[in-house]
């Protein structure tokens, strides 16, 4: 079945990390390191489920567009792991939820201060190109780091609005896949969920689209890795990229918002 059009689509939300900036990649990482410590420590009773955290599967699955704490929960419950949830202001560490999900922070923290994250070439000259159209535009994030990943990677002029984990906390809006954060977004834009689109690499994040009822929901798949693509669309995605640049007026899926704004 051929994805929806763009005709109509009034505004576009886009995910930050690995959609917008190349921190999916750094925030992977982290989490691999977190949790292999946190399996060594507490190994599970299923000689299976000790192997080492999956760079690509375990966290497109279990964390990526989560929230820390739900991620780190999702995941070590995928391996059979209830440990005690603990509080937000336990030290990084491995005996409890929280302390997995600081040790985490701390690795992802250090990596930001010392090397900074750049945007993705494709993705900022598709946000030029739509802002010079005056096509509203937002950024949500689980992630409290969002404003200034986007602020270091020069992109968040572009932005009329964003939704980061921070705002998520203080209005209390459940994480993906629920679309809290995506109907809050577009609120701030003033426009309507069924006149937007969703761009999106997770798949909580593609379900969070779907279930919000936006207009189109766009899947962004840059791992290259084995159903991915399909897992995408699975979950809820229109149309699955691998970059944005695909969706630029000479890319094969260009949008008719971006050559021909009218309806």
């Amino acid at each position: 079945m051929s994805p929806p059009g763009w005709r109509g689509v009034q505004a576009v939300v886009l995910d930050t990390d690995g959609v917008i900036t190349d921190s999916a990649r750094v925030h992977a990482a982290a989490w691999k390191t977190a949790f292999d410590a946190c399996l060594r420590a507490n190994p599970p009773d299923d000689p299976a489920a000790r192997r080492p955290f999956d760079i690509q599967d375990d966290y497109l699955r279990h964390v990526d567009g989560r929230s820390r704490l739900d991620g780190a929960a999702a995941f070590l419950a995928s391996r059979g792991l209830r440990l005690p949830q603990g509080s937000p202001d336990d030290a990084p560490g491995t005996d409890t939820v929280a302390a997995v999900a600081a040790y985490k922070e701390k690795l992802f923290t250090a990596r930001l201060r010392e090397h900074g994250i750049k945007p993705y070439p494709g993705t900022v000259r598709l946000l030029k190109l739509l802002r010079a159209r005056s096509v509203p535009l937002a950024a949500v994030s689980a992630s409290r780091h969002a404003r200034e990943l986007l602020t270091g990677a020069g992109v968040l002029p572009w932005l009329d609005a964003l939704v980061d984990g921070a705002e998520a906390a203080r209005l209390r809006l459940p994480g993906k896949p629920e679309p809290a954060l995506f109907l809050e977004a577009t609120r701030r834009l003033g426009v309507a969920a069924g006149r937007a689109a969703v761009v999106e690499d997770a798949l909580a994040g593609v379900e969070a689209g779907r279930r919000g009822g936006f207009a189109l929901v766009i899947g962004v798949d840059r791992t290259a890795g084995p159903g991915s693509g399909a897992a995408l669309l699975e979950h809820g995605a229109d149309l699955v990229v691998r970059d944005l640049a695909e969706l630029l007026p000479d890319g094969p899926d260009a949008p008719p918002a971006v050559r021909d704004t009218e309806d």
